[in-house]
């Protein structure tokens, strides 16, 4: 068991309150418990989000893409404090200014491994400083993407396999938070919701 399997996480009810902890490695067997949990978007001047491809050593959904980082903040521990000390551990990505945007609760168990993931995700968007490069841990992403939010949308239901599966939700919770904001970078004319699949 890697160390991080011995962490403890935020048990949640339904409506995210928290009721106890557990380690990573209880919370993650079957049939999975409902814990706190964070993934973070980070885009870049052009509105494009951050992809990452999760290592082969991950013991839930190894190599399937992902948002820009993912974790799990410790009981008491506030989401923006975890999702900045993960920017900085799995990116070395420091000092981005990240704003939650919504929540999406989902469960799921990785085909392979057993392990169950069953979370109540806070989504969080962040814009990366200009000319800062992410440098990714290789113990945790084999590689990374930029993408821009109308390729992604389209790719989703056409790949479903290549895609870790909260992808796909915490993804419309940002796309809904991009349509409250028009001065928003990412969402950039009505183009956002139809543009056609390019490059990812």
């Amino acid at each position: 068991m890697s160390l991080r399997e011995t962490h403890l996480v935020e048990l949640v009810d339904g409506d995210g309150r928290a009721v106890g902890s557990a380690t990573v490695a209880d919370a993650h067997q079957e049939p999975g418990r409902l814990h706190r949990a964070f993934s973070v978007f980070l885009q870049d001047a052009e509105g494009r989000v951050l992809l990452q491809r999760r290592a082969a050593v991950k013991t839930r959904f190894p190599l399937r893409w992902g948002n820009s980082c993912c974790g799990h903040p410790g009981p008491g521990e506030t989401v923006t404090e975890a999702a900045g000390r993960r920017l900085a551990e799995e990116l070395s990505v420091r000092d981005v200014a990240l704003t939650e945007v919504g929540t999406y609760t989902y469960r799921a168990a990785d085909p392979v491994t057993g392990r169950v993931e069953h979370e109540y995700d806070h989504v969080l968007v962040g814009r990366l400083p200009d000319g800062v490069v992410p440098e990714p841990d290789p113990a945790e992403i084999a590689e990374l993407r930029w993408v821009s939010p109308p390729s992604l949308r389209a790719d989703l239901p056409a790949a479903p396999q290549s895609y870790a599966p909260w992808l796909a939700g915490v993804f419309e919770v940002l796309l809904g938070s991009l349509s409250q904001q028009p001065d928003t970078l990412a969402e950039r004319p009505a183009a956002l919701l139809t543009e056609g699949p390019g490059g990812r």
